[in-house]
């Protein structure tokens, strides 16, 4: 189930805590890391979010999973949603801590579908001309959708 709400304040109490310690980008790149473990292991997932595993059986399982992996911080992150008993919206938290990250450092995602394969001077072409427009630094992710085809 989603939570918008609570995954944004989780992502906001991460944010200042990486801004303080100059270590936002390097706390994205580790939720990054837990992220990818997260989505390719159904077994993490299930133990994680697992309400009969303790608390403490959990945090073992991430320090052994992630302490070589990811800075003191955001290992401080995992203990405490692992604590607060939030597992279940760890990739929606992450999700919004990239959100709160690009719009720290200026970045739009504008995602872009069209009917017919678009070349890369097109892409970079159309990529700088939403720069412009928005006078923002603009990431496009770019996709085909043979639908669109009326």
């Amino acid at each position: 189930m989603k939570n918008t709400r609570l995954a944004r304040r989780y992502a906001q109490a991460v944010m200042i805590a990486a801004e303080a310690s100059k270590a936002i980008d390097s706390v994205a790149n580790d939720l990054d890391v837990i992220k990818r473990a997260y989505e390719s292991s159904r077994d993490l997932r299930r133990f994680t979010e697992s309400p009969i595993i303790s608390v403490e059986k959990k945090r073992l399982v991430f320090r052994e999973l992630f302490s070589r992996q990811v800075t003191p911080l955001t290992m401080s992150f995992l203990e405490l949603i692992t604590e607060k008993q939030r597992e279940s919206s760890l990739l929606e938290i992450i999700e919004q801590y990239h959100a709160l990250r690009d719009a720290a450092y200026g970045i739009i995602n504008i995602d872009v579908a069209s009917a017919v394969e678009i070349s890369s001077d097109q892409e970079k072409n159309l990529s700088q001309k939403l720069e412009q427009h928005t006078r923002k630094k603009v990431r496009v992710r770019f996709s085909l959708d043979k639908a669109l085809k009326g």
